[in-house]
């Protein structure tokens, strides 16, 4: 097997084997940039839930107290202006979505699904648990959800969900008297939770992987034939030429001319010690004639 050929195989081996270990380690380590950047994508919206619920609370329903004696607005419960928030953000990211599912809700539009039934059922099961992420497959793709509690510690809660009677009419007038009521205070009735997609930072993952291969090989390829290259100019040719005079004269040519040894280093070395050898020979065999 010639010199190149060698060369060439140990390199394709190495580069093979070093490719294969830069992509399991550069696949796990952006799968899992991928991944929280998911999941800080979802402490996002529910942080935006939270503070479209405080300004609501804080600001909206002190505005709206009078006109709730003639007439239930929505828009004084935080619940419903998180929601609305959100739905209105679905028209631009319509794989991204946030839901207060309860279990007994006033609004029906809050009555949760069955997985979302067992996430508030898992926060009533474990009153310690303040967070839930978990993974679930939609028609549209896979799905990362944070889930957090929605647990009644403000009283005032209490004034329309405690029971029929205590209730204000105006919000019995328009959601009826069958659900919403018999909260209790400290009690978990439902689950605040968001969906974010993992379609797009997966993808972009995706294409960060391929464009770094891409590059491995392209440094790969400009290094091979740099190599070969080399190895063809300052190696392979030179031998060659030494290999062919060395030849000549051991079939008794001594008028086969020098090998001319350029450089310093192990081939000119080489070529400069086979001159000698050359000459010493030449000597040798005139002095025995």
């Amino acid at each position: 097997m010639k010199l190149m050929l060698k060369m060439n195989l140990v390199m394709i081996i190495v580069f093979l084997l070093g490719l294969a270990a830069s992509y399991a380690a550069a696949n796990r380590l952006l799968k899992r940039n991928a991944l929280v950047e998911i999941e800080n994508n979802a402490r996002i919206m529910m942080e935006s839930a939270l503070a479209v619920r405080t300004y609501t609370s804080k600001q909206i329903d002190p505005l709206l107290k009078t006109q709730m004696r003639y007439q239930f607005l929505p828009q004084s419960v935080p619940s419903y202006s998180a929601t609305e928030y959100f739905n209105n953000l679905r028209g631009h990211f319509p794989d991204y979505a946030y839901k207060e599912a309860t279990l007994n809700p006033t609004n029906p539009r809050d009555r949760p699904s069955d997985w979302e039934v067992d996430v508030v059922n898992h926060f009533r099961q474990n009153s310690d648990a303040q967070e839930v992420i978990g993974e679930r497959d939609t028609p549209t793709g896979r799905t990362l959800y944070l889930a957090r509690p929605l647990r009644i510690v403000d009283e005032a809660c209490l004034e329309c969900h405690s029971s029929v009677e205590a209730a204000p009419q105006t919000l019995k007038d328009k959601y009826g008297t069958s659900n919403g009521f018999g909260w209790m205070l400290k009690d978990v009735v439902g689950a605040q939770i968001v969906s974010v997609p993992y379609e797009l930072p997966v993808k972009l993952a995706d294409d960060a992987l391929r464009g770094f291969m891409y590059l491995l090989v392209g440094l790969f390829l400009c290094m091979f034939l740099a190599a070969n290259l080399l190895l063809t100019f300052l190696v392979v040719r030179p031998v060659r030429n030494l290999a062919s005079i060395a030849d000549q004269v051991s079939m008794g040519n001594m008028e086969a001319p020098e090998f001319r040894a350029k450089g310093s280093d192990e081939i000119g070395a080489l070529g400069a010690s086979f001159n000698r050898m050359r000459r010493s020979l030449d000597e040798a065999l005139k002095m025995l004639q």
